[in-house]
């Protein structure tokens, strides 16, 4: 199968959907397809075969995002060379708008994977009021998609609640098969730096922006010292346009011996820093899947977050780790019983479990699945459209 993968956003930004699609790629290449991926331009990108990389409007934006020019004219040529099977776009908008049209004028099978909850990142371009318009823009840009993926559960049953027309199925991102398998002795090293003596180290990654409510978890962990002192250590993984204003909320908490900023970590590197830590700690409120969270799982760290999206499908209570309501009381008190109830062994095991439903391999024969699927819900579409028009020349010419 010859597959057109169009993103908004690739490597070397680090981000979840550019972390998805370059692990679907490799995977499905594994199996024997052939995918290209069509990807804006970077400051600072290696090329790549089976890369079509198209023009940015703007690059180095925040942290080194690239603003795609989706109507440059190479993204058409490169596909109509290519002569694809089926398109799957992992963007709504920009890109989104391209694949639609491309798959309408070529007649290709399109997939869209709806990865982002929108609506809450509005506030960056200050859209906020608008949230309430995303469902109606999202029924409209996906009537013309013969599969829409969700990367959960949760998210098939939002959009099935906003009453897309599309068949909705659902397609988590896959984990490598090296998640896996952390490195001891690099985890001891990370572990011995970040805890610092310290009884105990937990980490997060994200991206340090506001919508990942990292103040919650800053806001929590003080309450863990207030009670039982500064033991610990909290390692925020990951960098982004709001950690000076994060650096500057720790100090005012009293959390500078407590909270370490590590910055950026190369994604083959953070089962390291996972596995080093007692607990991964995430207060996100607006993630579709929480891939950190299955990395850390993989690793053998259990994770104690708040309810929301992207958790409640991942985590079990007393399993592979615990969720709170986003209360700072709650999610403090948590963290206490979990440490002092000694439960981190049995929730390692589970959190390793769970995580192991999610290699790449299998996800990846189940897209190929979900493409074959495209395929033929466009075949009975076309051969719908096909006897619809020909009855209606029946009736002219009877």
């Amino acid at each position: 199968m010859k597959i057109a993968m169009m993103t908004n956003n690739y490597k070397p930004f680090v981000a979840g959907v550019a972390i998805s699609v370059d692990r679907l790629a490799q995977s499905l290449r594994k199996m024997g397809h052939q995918v290209v991926v069509f990807a804006p331009d970077y400051n600072g990108q290696q090329t790549e075969e089976d890369v079509v990389r198209y023009r940015a409007l703007i690059k180095g934006v925040a942290g080194g995002f690239s603003v795609p020019n989706p109507a440059d004219p190479e993204i058409e040529r490169r596909f109509r060379e290519g002569n694809f099977d089926v398109i799957h776009v992992h963007h709504p908008m920009m890109i989104g708008d391209t694949a639609r049209y491309l798959s309408w004028k070529y007649h290709t099978p399109l997939v869209l994977t709806y990865h982002t909850r929108y609506e809450q990142y509005l506030h960056y371009v200050g859209l906020s009021a608008f949230k309430g318009v995303i469902p109606f823009y999202l029924r409209s840009c996906t009537g013309s998609c013969d599969v829409v993926a969700a990367p959960t559960p949760l998210m098939k049953n939002y959009l099935e609640e906003i009453r897309l027309k599309s068949a909705i199925r659902v397609l988590p991102t896959g984990l490598p098969g090296d998640s896996f398998f952390p490195d001891e002795e690099k985890a001891g090293e990370i572990r011995r730096k970040l805890a610092g003596g310290k009884k105990y180290l937990f980490c997060t990654v994200a991206r340090l922006a506001k919508e990942k409510n990292i103040e919650f978890l800053l806001r929590s962990v003080r309450l863990r010292k207030e009670t039982c002192g500064g033991d610990f250590r909290l390692a925020l993984i990951g960098d982004g346009p709001y950690r000076r204003e994060l650096e500057k909320q720790a100090a005012e908490l009293g959390l500078t011996d407590e909270v370490v900023f590590v910055g950026k970590v190369p994604n083959q590197e953070i089962k390291n820093y996972c596995h080093a830590a007692d607990l991964f700690l995430f207060g996100s409120l607006s993630e579709t899947q929480g891939i950190v969270l299955l990395e850390s799982m993989a690793a053998g760290t259990p994770v104690l977050a708040v309810k929301a999206t992207g958790t409640r499908d991942v985590v079990e209570n007393g399993r592979n780790g615990y969720m709170t309501e986003v209360s700072e009381t709650e999610f403090a008190g948590k963290l206490m019983d979990i440490l002092e109830k000694k439960e981190l062994e049995l929730l390692r095991a589970g959190a390793r479990e769970t995580a192991g439903g999610y290699g790449c391999e299998r996800i990846a024969r189940e897209a190929a699945l979900l493409y074959a699927q495209a395929i033929e819900l466009r075949r009975d579409r076309e051969r719908q459209k096909h006897n619809n028009r020909n009855r209606r020349e029946d009736v002219v010419y009877s």
